[in-house]
């Protein structure tokens, strides 16, 4: 602002005669009226106000309150471009003016959303997507149902019931809590659908439901999406509104879909022009809950996607046909590609037509940066052998068991097998009972998991839970990879010590085994935040 003032006003017309030296002065003195409110408005957003009397600060606040009433909305949608989302809902309760301002366009380009699945968020999503569904270029949202299913809260009557009969009110209490939060559910995926149904701009569409708000102990909460919706009705429409929103979109370039309960059918993709296919460049279609043999997408339907750089399914839905379409020259290189394997899919549909190690191969050399990512879920060790190709190019593998835990069978197959790719490795093991976490190094001379630390050169996440990790082992690893390896986590339950050692330790030997750690400059990644 002080450039501006220092540039030179040029000559206004007339000001070689008498009356022209006045108007100029008349000119002179709106411009400089102008520019005082505009520096006193600027002072008061940087919290700056002006020094002086008591007078001539009520003078000053008199003078900007006119001239924030008076300035033109295109610059107060520039001074709001400086400020972040906060502070900009701040400035705009100064005025009515300022307050129409706050959903210009252009301020608003992307929206993310985390939406606990809860009564009171309704109301806010309804008014924010009112505001921005029609225009808005970027949609992140994501589905939260933590603290909904929780048992144990006030009114679950905790130890006061014993026996059968507490048995089954805390199981009515659970199904009364489990329909709340499928009929919020429903009423928040329609409230994002239907602001969205006519916005052509959207570029980037994600959705991203809570695995919880799907899954009851394993299994698909069917029964009590029946209480809610006995008709079907409310998913008929949401299933109808996701396509009516995919055959409106005009430049859409990414859409993701993540458990998100028959939101997304067999027939959805149909929606989609072609000259919106072949433009995509990120498809993500992740949902178990596809009856019998079904799929989100097929091979023929694939081969409209020819600009697709990453792409994110089912494992049991890619097959060596898609794989093949993947390999067209038509096909620009792939980039990435996550596939989730879970055991409900496996129960379900055949691994007889998954790509078999030469279609990788051929995947390979025609994307040659190709990387893959593979989470898996409470699967055998059995169809984990027949799903790892030694010709995939896995970057990423994380295993998440509720029932089947990893062998070191497996550990030790990927790490002879990606050493030159993997990066990340995640191993979890959600089991109930904490007293007995299965060994990998069972029966071995060396622990699968110091092997893959010393193989895969490239690692630089491995976290670990529920799994027996042996202090000395602990310590080998993060010394073998050194600064390369960025986290390293584990939690404490996991971490086991040899006898020997806890009788020569007078403190903690966890807290022995960080201050090891912090001695030697490689190792200081363990995460302390899960170990300590």
């Amino acid at each position: 602002m002080l450039l501006f003032l220092s540039v030179p006003q040029p000559r206004p017309p007339g000001a070689r005669t008498r009356a022209g030296a006045a108007r100029v002065a008349r000119w002179r003195w709106l411009r400089l009226q102008q520019l005082r409110r505009l520096r006193g408005l600027l002072r008061v957003l940087r919290g700056r106000p002006e020094a002086g009397t008591r007078r001539r600060g009520r003078m000053a606040l008199c003078g900007q309150a006119a001239g924030a009433a008076s300035l033109p909305s295109e610059l107060i949608v520039h001074i709001f471009s400086f400020l972040p989302a906060p502070d900009r809902l701040r400035a705009s309760a100064s005025c009515s003016h300022w307050r129409e301002c706050l959903f210009y366009p252009a301020l608003w380009p992307q929206l993310r959303i985390c939406l606990r699945v809860s009564p009171a968020e309704q109301p806010r999503l309804e008014f924010l997507m009112r505001k921005c569904g029609w225009f808005v270029r970027e949609l992140h949202v994501e589905f939260a149902a933590e603290n909904y299913l929780s048992g144990g809260g006030p009114g679950d009557g905790g130890g006061a019931d014993t026996g059968t009969g507490g048995e089954e009110v805390e199981a009515l209490q659970l199904s009364a809590r489990w329909l709340e939060v499928l009929r919020t559910y429903l009423e928040l995926v329609l409230c994002v659908l239907v602001s969205i149904r006519n916005n052509r701009n959207l570029q980037k569409f994600s959705l991203f439901g809570d695995i919880s708000v799907l899954q009851q102990q394993g299994s698909l909460s069917n029964t009590y999406l029946s209480k809610v919706d006995p008709d079907g009705k409310k998913i008929k429409q949401i299933q109808q509104l996701f396509e009516e929103i995919l055959s409106n979109s005009r430049q859409l370039k990414w859409l993701s879909c993540g458990f998100m309960l028959e939101i997304v059918t067999p027939t959805s993709l149909s929606s989609l022009s072609n000259a919106v296919a072949s433009t995509m460049e990120h498809l993500s279609l992740l949902d178990n809950n596809i009856p019998g043999n079904s799929t989100l997408i097929t091979a023929v339907e694939l081969e409209r996607f020819v600009n697709l750089h990453s792409l994110a399914l089912d494992f049991c839905d890619f097959t060596a046909e898609m794989a093949r379409v993947l390999t067209d020259s038509n096909h620009v290189p792939l980039q990435r590609l996550s596939l989730l394997v879970h055991s409900v899919s496996i129960m379900h549909k055949s691994l007889d037509n998954m790509p078999n190690d030469e279609h990788w191969k051929a995947l390979s050399r025609k994307s040659t940066n190709l990387r893959v990512y593979i989470m898996a879920f409470d699967i055998k060790s059995e169809d984990m052998l027949k799903i790892l190709k030694p010709s995939i190019p896995l970057e990423r593998i994380h295993f998440d068991s509720y029932i089947t835990c990893v062998s070191g069978a497996i550990v030790d197959l990927i790490s002879r097998q990606y050493d030159k790719f993997l990066t990340h490795f995640i191993l979890m093991n959600d089991v109930i009972d904490t007293s007995g976490f299965p060994d990998l190094s069972d029966n071995r001379n060396e622990d699968p998991l110091v092997l893959l630390a010393w193989r895969c050169t490239k690692l630089s996440l491995l976290a670990i839970h529920g799994y027996t990790v042996w202090a000395h082992n602990l310590i080998a690893i993060a010394r073998l990879r050194g600064s390369d390896l960025k986290v390293l986590e584990v939690t404490e339950e996991s971490i086991d010590f040899d006898q020997g050692e806890l009788a020569d330790q007078d403190v903690d030997p966890v807290h022995n085994l960080i201050e090891q750690h912090n001695s030697n400059k490689p190792v200081h990644q363990v995460s302390q935040s899960t170990v300590d």
